[in-house]
């Protein structure tokens, strides 16, 4: 496909194919995509497609296929090679045509110089052109094509005739289009880059365990229960889980966290992940297509496949600019005829017209700046599912935040301790007790034990007493955790000062609780649902971005109260049904807001899918990511201002784009036209417009998250 109008005539006709429910192609990325009933064959569709001059091949899902990268390497290749014939047999008639009077023997080997350059090196526009003609169809090809030949012929005739001609007009058309395409090939295959950086993460060896024997197989073979080996400094192959050893693994290519999180046996590994110190025993659960790697692929291929509303705008100016600018050449060429100022420099005009009005600039506008707004967002954690992402995100005034898992850590900490013992000798005390209750909170003290390097022991005895807390015997000694009634019931005294640190601790909305043996309580604890470091931050850049910030949240009003206060959030809704978030969400909009939901949670879906705009933590559930349009691969809060600026920026280049690619047009026309416009430049320009186009949308991967 050569311009967003070949992508169009495509997607028309396999739209048309019986059984076919919907077809989108995309120009940048060369892909078709098509939804259809059961029994239609891919054969059926690639004969259809090869009737209208083209071709397709059939991608099959876990099958090593050449990447957009690969092919436009391929094909900015093919383009220079015939760049450069084209420029050794154009130049010397350049250079002839400029010598007057130009004997008869120098315009014969003008003709034979130029005779391969229009019919070999410009083959590629007129084998296009004919088969479209075929089926009544145009695209930019039919331009080049037609200013080409046109001229061409027209200095055939004038050499046999002894009129003046201009061959090396048509030889430079065409030397300097196939320039122009070398060029933009090149700046594609740089925009393209993302999905390729991405497929190159993976591993390409797994080590498996089989029999007691460890085999080297290609990761493409394993499957899942294989128990693989990784040693230090290797890559895990798939997603699996850990079943012996310890290690940190750096999952920052896919996350976005810089600093290596710690695995053990029953933890969950991803794939393309590195191994930084212990060796490893992974059984793989997801492999090839289903792994997380093979998800992120497809999500950035989905996006930069799909097509933007704005791009739909263009494909129906593309559809009806070719005739029309035929049209145009037409009436240029006659009105030069008819006025009597000559043949030959309306001729001139005519095919100056065609050149300069090539709508490539227009079909490349909009996908070059979705492949790389989507490509850069990967890079930096974000994934955009789908191009309408880049317009919604522009009319968003109000990002609402689930608040546990999102703007917290999701997961109890301990976050305070005060004593009158030795504060590891209360922590083991404390921590053997609670470690054994199983309970949420009794876990959170058990990690904040672990984290000490207090070693914790199991009790005797362990007695739970419902809403209250927990009794349990530690070293001979009978220790109580819980609320101040259940001491007071079991004979401990509290200290006044105790009771003062417990309530003030339950201002600040976290769970508060004291531990005492002895007669005695010996210190008091608090756990809670931390704030993530970023979240604040994240907080101050919506607003800076314009927007209001509100956050909903099934806790208790005080709690969520306290969180939003840290975080500098007026708008709050406490202990809402999951349902009622969505219901929450659906009012805002009716009061005209443009509502972006941000959760990662099974009950975080109905407002995902209600929202405007559904921004799925990647740390979330399966559910979440889903029902997100925008997936956000680490935790971190401050991803949700990036992924807006980044989705506006690359809105704003596709308006620059298609602003200068439309004025371009609009201004150059009439020049052409009235014989201002020589078609040498006309060419030149074109071949420049298309470039700048792609070289504009290739800012966006210096987009600082």
């Amino acid at each position: 496909m050569t311009c967003s109008t070949c992508a169009l005539r495509i997607e028309r006709v396999l739209g048309k194919q019986p059984g076919v429910d919907a077809a989108s192609v995309n120009f940048a990325t060369a892909a078709a995509r098509v939804r259809a009933a059961r029994g239609v064959e891919p054969e059926q569709l690639r004969e259809a497609v090869q009737r209208i001059g083209y071709d397709l091949a059939l991608v099959v899902e876990g099958e090593r296929r050449t990447t957009v990268t690969e092919r436009l390497s391929v094909e900015e290749r093919k383009q220079w090679r015939r760049f450069w014939w084209g420029a050794a047999l154009s130049a010397p008639v350049m250079v002839l045509s400029m010598t007057a009077p130009v004997p008869t023997a120098s315009r014969v080997l003008q003709a034979l110089l130029i005779t391969p350059v229009v019919l070999w090196v410009g083959s590629q526009f007129h084998r296009v052109t004919f088969l479209q003609l075929r089926t009544f169809g145009v695209s930019m090809d039919t331009l080049i094509s037609l200013g080409s030949l046109a001229a061409y012929f027209y200095s055939l005739w004038a050499l046999a005739t002894d009129h003046e001609i201009f061959f090396e007009t048509a030889g430079m058309i065409i030397t300097l289009i196939t320039l122009g395409r070398a060029f933009e090939a090149r700046a594609k295959g740089r925009a393209s880059q993302a999905v390729t950086k991405l497929l190159e993460l993976g591993a390409k060896e797994a080590h498996i365990i089989r029999d007691g024997v460890e085999r080297t197989t290609p990761v493409d073979l394993v499957l899942p229960g294989d128990v693989m080996s990784v040693r230090p400094g290797e890559k895990i192959p798939t997603d699996g889980v850990v079943v012996e050893g310890s290690s940190s693994v750096d999952e920052s290519m896919i996350t976005g966290e810089s600093v290596p999180v710690d695995r053990q046996a029953g933890d969950a590994v991803i794939g393309a992940t590195i191994n930084q110190h212990g060796r490893l025993l992974v059984r793989a659960t997801r492999v090839g297509a289903d792994t997380t790697l093979a998800s992120i692929v497809k999500m950035v291929e989905n996006a930069q496949a799909g097509k933007a509303p704005i791009q739909r705008l263009a494909d129906r100016i593309s559809s009806v600019f070719v005739p029309v600018v035929i049209l145009l050449a037409g009436a240029t060429l006659a009105v030069w005829t008819l006025t009597g100022q000559g043949g030959e420099p309306g001729l001139r005009a005519a095919i100056a017209v065609l050149i300069i009005a090539c709508p490539c600039a227009l079909g490349l506008a909009t996908p070059t700046a979705i492949m790389v707004g989507s490509g850069r967002g990967a890079e930096i954690g974000v994934l955009f599912k789908n191009p309408e992402v880049f317009e919604v995100s522009r009319r968003v005034d109000t990002v609402v935040f689930d608040k546990t898992g999102t703007l917290t850590r999701g997961v109890m900490t301990l976050t305070d301790l005060v004593t009158s013992e030795d504060e590891d000798r209360f922590l083991r005390m404390v921590g053997s007790v609670e470690n054994a209750s199983g309970h949420p909170i009794g876990r959170a003290v058990a990690y904040g034990a672990d984290q000490k390097d207090v070693e914790l022991s199991s009790p005797t005895s362990l007695t739970a007493v419902p809403g209250q807390g927990v009794i349990g015997t530690v070293d001979g000694v009978e220790v109580t955790v819980g609320k101040v009634k259940l001491l007071a019931d079991r004979g401990l005294v509290v200290s006044g000062s105790l009771l003062d640190q417990v309530a003030a601790w339950e201002e600040q909305g976290k769970t508060a609780f004291i531990a005492g043996w002895g007669g005695e309580a010996r210190g008091a604890l608090a756990v809670g649902d931390e704030i993530r470091e970023t979240a604040p931050t994240a907080v101050q850049e919506l607003k800076r971005l314009g927007v209001e910030v509100a956050m909903i949240t099934g806790d208790n009003r005080r709690t969520a109260a306290t969180v939003a206060g840290r975080l500098g959030i007026e708008v709050v809704e406490a202990e809402v049904l999951p349902g009622e978030k969505a219901d929450w969400i659906v009012r805002r909009q009716a009061q005209g807001k443009k509502v972006a939901f941000v959760g990662d949670g099974v009950n975080d879906a109905p407002a995902l899918t209600s929202a405007d705009l559904g921004v799925a933590m990647g740390t979330g559930t399966d559910v979440a990511v889903e029902a997100g349009s925008v997936v956000l691969m680490s935790g971190n809060p401050s991803l949700v201002p990036a992924a807006m600026r980044l989705a506006r920026r690359t809105l704003r280049i596709i308006k620059q784009n298609l602003f200068w690619a439309f004025f371009y047009n609009v201004a150059a026309i009439p020049l052409a036209a009235t014989g201002r416009l020589n078609p040498m430049i006309a060419a030149g320009a074109m071949a420049i417009s298309s470039v700048s186009v792609v070289s504009n949308s290739l800012r966006l991967r210096r987009f600082a998250s």
